[in-house]
């Protein structure tokens, strides 16, 4: 089992910053792939970024290239998403998840095994 822990979200205006943290508190961290998503009211769970078990691939969604970066810190099991340029629709509910499998990265949220409870964001225009 693992259990993961989001922690950072919070209220900002439009064109500010946040950065989360994800923390595996149990469980195996540096040899899975790890992603962010998001899900506002009323819409579906959207793939946000991931980053692979080695940092040395990421892939974002077209909606927050260049606004997000994600990054990991195996040592401290921990994953971060820093959030720039903030815009009100980036209001949403925040979720870190870990794949399902080893080594590489996911977009798909059907490759995620294990889900964080989430953090609000909150982009105020």
């Amino acid at each position: 089992q693992v259990q993961l822990v989001e922690s950072g979200g919070g209220l900002v205006q439009a064109g500010g910053s946040l950065r989360l943290s994800c923390t595996a508190s149990v469980g195996t961290f540096s040899t899975y792939g790890m992603g962010w998503f998001r899900q506002a009211p009323g819409k579906e769970r959207e793939f946000l970024t991931a980053i692979n078990w080695s940092s040395s691939r990421t892939y974002y969604a077209d909606s927050v290239k260049g606004r997000f970066t994600i990054s990991r810190d195996n040592a401290k099991n921990t994953v971060n998403l820093q959030m720039n340029t903030l815009k009100p629709e980036d209001t949403a509910i925040y979720y870190c998840a870990r794949t399902k499998s080893q080594w590489y990265a996911a977009t798909d949220s059907r490759d995620f095994a294990f889900w964080g409870q989430g953090t609000q964001v909150t982009v105020s225009s």
